[in-house]
């Protein structure tokens, strides 16, 4: 018999991969096109809504997640994930109402965070795009298999994590002091132009040795089979593919652990990052035309990181002095709040 996580994440993925066909026309077989800004904005909202609806479903049916039907198991679970979380003496439903409260803020605020460090994969992205040549009308084919990719190695790194951290609590820290190292290095991190060869970019590289590449794309497929032998392909946008799912990856390292800080439940942690690197997805057509406007972003992203990385280090006594779960959310919406608000109302000096 499967467990109540398993139930339920597989419930789950069906679900996200029920959205993401519908969102990619697979039922319509529409072919591949440039995405317009109507259509970027209603799948953004789309994705919106339903990551709040997350929120409020878990904090009215978020014990279906562990399987919690007994005083007991809810205990049990408490101590694994949340022992912060107080009870309410001999009432078992006010009990678990505050833990679902607990489960909701936890994911709200991992969503956020993890919305906000994606903010960069869209330049990245962009330089991806520009760099191997791919034409506009390939973008959201080539967003959406890379980050479902991307959702697949996350969720191994995800729960790998945990294993560690559940066997060995001073990982939290080593975390704490690499998000801290990372919020540094970022702040003083200068702005210049980068560039990737396509020929000496790793992944290419990879893929070649092991794979035969076609050179050049037929239409929109990722696979073809050559006539004269019938020898299989990969095309330039399987190779595309590969290096955006590589490439969120990488990202993840900095986000996954912050969202860490938040939550030490895995399940939290993955539906944080798939509601919220879905959304970024479906917002990169319109983000990217604007994105250079909030020049104050990547500041306000080093705060944040440094922030989650202090927090992680002294977590004990944070406890101790009496800090809330909440305000960590408080703080990250203020970080956020401020650095754009500098963007809008702080005018770039011209040379």
């Amino acid at each position: 018999m499967f467990s109540s996580e398993t139930v339920f994440f597989l419930a789950f993925a069906a679900f996200v991969l029920l959205i993401m066909a519908v969102d990619l026309g697979v039922f319509s077989k529409r072919k591949s096109h440039v995405v317009q800004f109507k259509e970027a904005a209603i799948w953004s909202a789309i994705w919106v809504a339903l990551s709040i609806s997350f929120y409020f479903f878990l904090k009215n049916f978020g014990y279906l997640i562990h399987g919690i039907d007994t005083a007991v198991r809810l205990k049990e679970v408490r101590d694994m994930y949340a022992d912060h979380v107080e009870f309410v003496a001999g009432n078992f439903p006010a009990s678990l109402a505050r833990f679902q409260d607990n489960m909701a803020l936890e994911y709200i605020t991992g969503y956020l965070v993890e919305y906000s460090l994606s903010a960069d994969n869209i330049f990245v992205f962009i330089l991806i795009f520009n760099s191997f040549g791919v034409q506009e009308r390939y973008y959201k084919k080539i967003l959406v298999y890379g980050i479902l990719g991307a959702i697949v190695l996350r969720f191994i790194f995800i729960f790998l994590g945990s294993a560690l951290i559940q066997e060995f609590e001073w990982v939290m820290y080593l975390f704490g002091a690499f998000l801290v190292y990372t919020g540094v290095q970022l702040f003083f991190q200068k702005e210049e132009d980068e560039k990737i060869d396509p020929n000496e970019h790793p992944v290419v590289r990879f893929v070649s040795k092991y794979l035969n590449v076609y050179q050049r794309n037929v239409t929109d497929n990722f696979f073809v089979r050559r006539k004269s032998d019938r020898k299989l392909f990969v095309t330039p946008l399987f190779i595309i593919v590969i290096v955006v799912a590589v490439t969120d990856l990488v990202f993840a390292v900095d986000s996954i652990p912050a969202i860490f800080s938040i939550t030490k439940d895995p399940y939290i942690v993955f539906f944080s990052n798939v509601f919220a690197i879905m959304g970024l997805r479906s917002m990169f057509f319109f983000l990217s035309s604007i994105m250079s406007q909030f020049r104050f972003l990547k500041i306000g992203l080093a705060v944040l990181l440094t922030f989650i990385g202090a927090k992680m280090l002294a977590e004990h006594w944070l406890a101790d002095q009496g800090f809330k779960p909440v305000y960590s959310l408080y703080i990250i919406v203020g970080i956020l709040s401020v650095s754009v608000l500098a963007s809008w109302l702080i005018p770039e000096k011209k040379a």
